[in-house]
């Protein structure tokens, strides 16, 4: 072992400084960091995985978190790998860090209707020069995604109701339905917090 060994703590405190781009909070305060392994020859493996599955920031996330790592004097190379198992959830997070958010109890922006709200789509989808894909809303906000998320956001047409969607989507990606409905709603969630969907009527 050489004197510039690495410590994991190192790789933490870097980590630290990464946030996640949703939430204002960095990703080991997060609960996304599973694993940092450290080699003898520093190179740094780490297992992360991150809020949602269809997560349209997931590549940036990556990509910052090697850069910050990569800040470490003599690191070697550095492996990221995204993990879904065990997933994600609120539970996660640092408790004070939780606590301050508001997020004890997860409060939703929109009480959605699964079986009345048709989510309809708002904004426009565009093609950046680089290739990569984004959605842009009424305010001229844009929001990288994938292609999943854009087909998703485009049969959001107004005349399916949420568990329409997820039993389209469950078949068409030939998931369990009940895996899906989860993901659905996050979506909408976030489409509706990106201003990509028309948002369901208020109850009064």
């Amino acid at each position: 072992m050489h004197t510039n060994q690495i410590t994991k703590e190192r790789v933490f405190s870097e980590l630290r400084k990464c946030m996640d781009p949703e939430i204002p909070v960095n990703v080991v305060d997060l609960g996304l960091i599973y694993n940092v392994d450290v080699s003898e020859k520093n190179n740094v493996d780490i297992k992360m995985t991150m809020t949602t599955r269809g997560c349209p920031l997931h590549d940036t996330l990556v990509k910052d978190v090697k850069r910050y790592i990569n800040t470490i004097e003599g690191v070697g190379s550095i492996n990221v790998e995204v993990v879904w198992d065990p997933p994600w959830s609120i539970d996660k997070m640092n408790p004070a860090v939780r606590d301050k958010l508001g997020f004890g109890k997860p409060a939703l922006r929109f009480q959605i209707d699964y079986e009345q709200y048709k989510p309809q789509k708002s904004g426009k989808a565009v093609k950046q020069e680089d290739g990569s894909l984004a959605l842009v809303n009424e305010r001229e906000q844009g929001f990288m995604v994938n292609q999943n998320i854009i087909e998703f956001w485009d049969s959001c047409n107004g005349n399916r109701t949420i568990n329409q969607l997820a039993d389209d989507f469950s078949q068409k990606l030939n998931l369990p339905r009940q895996q899906v409905e989860q993901e659905v709603v996050q979506l909408i969630q976030q489409l509706l917090e990106a201003e990509l969907l028309v948002p369901p009527p208020t109850k009064t």
